[in-house]
């Protein structure tokens, strides 16, 4: 299966711009007609996978390009900045598949060697990075986009599909990330149980200390850990996800400014419309939905 081949299963699936759900849960199609700067944004654990066009993230320091035959490994909800790259008459195509914990957490105690945790799990994974498709990979997405095709296919295979890609991917350059979601080994793994909860409580105060505590660490080691994994320190990473969660609140939900900076644990508006202008390059009220 050639990189074509699949842009051809994905050009009749085409929308309008955007991501889109498909007929499989956790399954999106993704079609952006026009190039797009660097903005910021927040992907939920997910394989983004690229046929045609190309998308660079920027996570800190990092830059990670995905082009025409790669996929972007996501396995936290890391707050990082997007271009996106198209040409007139030729859209980015991709696809995007969550990662389905369930299904994760089946692969990889089935996949694990007969004596117990592989030898490197205490490494430090890379928690979003750019990997090729290998010939396997290609072949299990093209199996997946044709699934889209017809609805009975994608209600009957659709499950078994995506089940083959996480598969795919648990083999591939990311595959520790992946096991790290589930294993529970290490200090990477301790960094994500505090991403977690810093996503189910972002509104609430909280203290590099008290994270440090609930991680089990010290507070010189929890910040060195979180850094590596986030690139920002714990306190900045909580700002660029209220910040991020204000702007989905604003474009979606009939909340004004002030309602918007509450809700995502701001006490001082003027606060935060300082620091939403200086993230987004725009005030808060120009992004209330009309």
């Amino acid at each position: 299966m050639s990189l074509s081949d699949l842009v051809s299963l994905l050009e009749p699936l085409q929308r309008e711009e955007g991501m889109h759900p498909s007929d499989i849960e956790g399954v999106s199609v993704l079609t952006c007609h026009e190039s797009h700067g660097r903005s910021p944004l927040i992907y939920e654990p997910s394989l983004i996978f690229i046929a045609q066009g190309k998308k660079i993230g920027y996570l800190g320091d990092r830059v990670i390009e995905y082009n025409p035959g790669h996929y972007l490994v996501q396995t936290l909800p890391l707050p990082f900045e997007c271009e996106t790259y198209a040409e007139e008459g030729k859209p980015l195509l991709g696809i995007s598949v969550s990662i389905d914990l369930v299904i994760l957490a089946e692969l990889v105690h089935s996949s694990l060697p007969v004596n117990g945790l592989p030898t490197d799990h205490d490494l430090s994974p890379k928690p979003m990075d750019s990997v090729a498709m290998t010939p396997g990979m290609q072949e299990a997405v093209s199996r997946l986009v044709r699934a889209l095709h017809d609805p009975i296919d994608a209600r009957v295979m659709g499950t078994a599909r995506v089940r083959e890609v996480i598969y795919e991917a648990l083999k591939g350059e990311q595959g520790s990330a992946l096991s790290a979601l589930i294993l529970n080994q290490g200090n990477y793994s301790r960094v994500i149980r505090i991403l977690s909860q810093l996503h189910k409580s972002f509104d609430q105060g909280v203290t590099v200390e008290s994270l440090a505590d609930q991680a089990n660490m010290s507070v010189s080691n929890f910040h060195k850990h979180f850094k590596e994994v986030t690139r920002c320190s714990p306190l900045q990473y909580l700002k660029r996800l209220r910040l991020i969660k204000a702007r989905l609140l604003l474009s979606h939900d009939d909340l004004n400014v002030g309602q918007t900076a509450l809700a995502v644990g701001y006490k001082s508006i003027n606060q935060f419309s300082r620091d939403y202008k200086s993230y987004f390059g725009t005030p808060p009220k120009q992004d209330v939905r009309p």
